[in-house]
């Protein structure tokens, strides 16, 4: 595959990126480029590599990168920086790096939101969304108050001592515990991926521990996936959905912890928004299903290109 990668950069530190196939052929070909923002906050763009698969099979160039503190873009903890606009500001910088001044964009869970956020601009920040193409939401709220909510439905469905398990741990902070290990790791083979991180291709998964990335999360959501008590909590753009101008498909899995009410909260709310449920899929259902979700969203981004 054509590739290339390097750091842009940005806030006194270096923002990685890496490019799956060539953006001038792409162009070339009359395809944009496809920006890719990762989940979290803090994790890295490794698991949604399964998108080279665009580059592959349609000549669409698809570019990645890890946002601050996560991944390749090391940095020591930034709780002083941490926050929506800080991450805003550096997508913002990640396109005029690259020269993206026309492109789609990608975004999974928290990137979902960060997509969201950069459509509707202000209050969020002040740079504008010029020559954004249009926008796939993968997997991603626009209530923190309603993706806890679901969170705490779907945990309510696992055997009793697993939900026990986690409920205690939320409460005394103990992640370590044997059966809160088990109950977690259930959860996320339900909804999260049905492939376990560690039992993925080397491709897509961290090569290395990622430490400041978990800071990154506790600080920005919280401890677990069912509790949001950090700069995150009662985080919503619900009312201001309405303004978004982009062409908008969004994507999740009928197993997904991003649940149909949450995902049909924010297809309702754009205008105009298309909305492919993926039957059987989890949160990772683009690494699970990646020929037809590619498929997919290929052929919505030929509409907008």
């Amino acid at each position: 595959m054509v590739q290339s990668e390097g750091f842009i950069p940005y806030a006194g530190y270096h923002t990685y990126y890496r490019v799956a196939g060539d953006v001038q052929q792409s162009l070339q070909a009359g395809k944009l480029p496809l920006l890719v923002l990762h989940g979290g906050p803090g994790a890295a763009h490794y698991y949604l590599q399964t998108l080279d698969g665009i580059w592959d099979s349609c000549g669409r160039a698809v570019v990645y990168y890890d946002q601050m503190s996560c991944g390749r873009s090391k940095t020591p903890p930034l709780p002083q920086k941490w926050s929506a606009k800080f991450f805003l500001d550096e997508l913002a910088c990640v396109r005029k790096a690259l020269g993206l001044e026309r492109c789609h964009i990608l975004g999974q869970s928290w990137g979902g939101m960060l997509a969201m956020m950069y459509a509707i601009g202000q209050p969020w920040h002040a740079n504008g969304h010029d020559g954004m193409a249009s926008m796939v939401v993968a997997s991603s709220p626009a209530s923190m108050d309603l993706w806890l909510h679901e969170a705490l439905r779907l945990r309510h469905y696992l055997p009793a001592p697993m939900e026990a398990a986690l409920a205690q741990a939320d409460v005394d902070g103990d992640y370590d515990r044997p059966e809160v290990r088990a109950a977690t790791a259930e959860y996320y083979r339900r909804h999260v991926s049905l492939v376990p991180e560690n039992e993925r291709p080397a491709n897509l998964h961290s090569p290395e521990p990622d430490p400041v990335g978990d800071e990154c999360y506790h600080f920005m959501q919280g401890m677990s996936e069912f509790v949001v008590t950090g700069r995150l909590s009662h985080w919503s753009v619900v009312d201001q959905l309405p303004s978004i101008d982009v062409p908008t498909l969004v994507t999740s899995g009928a197993a997904d912890e991003c649940t149909p009410l949450i995902a049909k909260q924010v297809a309702d709310g754009i205008p105009d928004a298309r909305w492919v449920l993926f039957p059987d899929g989890t949160h990772w259902v683009h690494g699970e299903q990646p020929q037809l979700y590619n498929a997919t969203v290929e052929r919505f981004l030929e509409q907008h290109d």
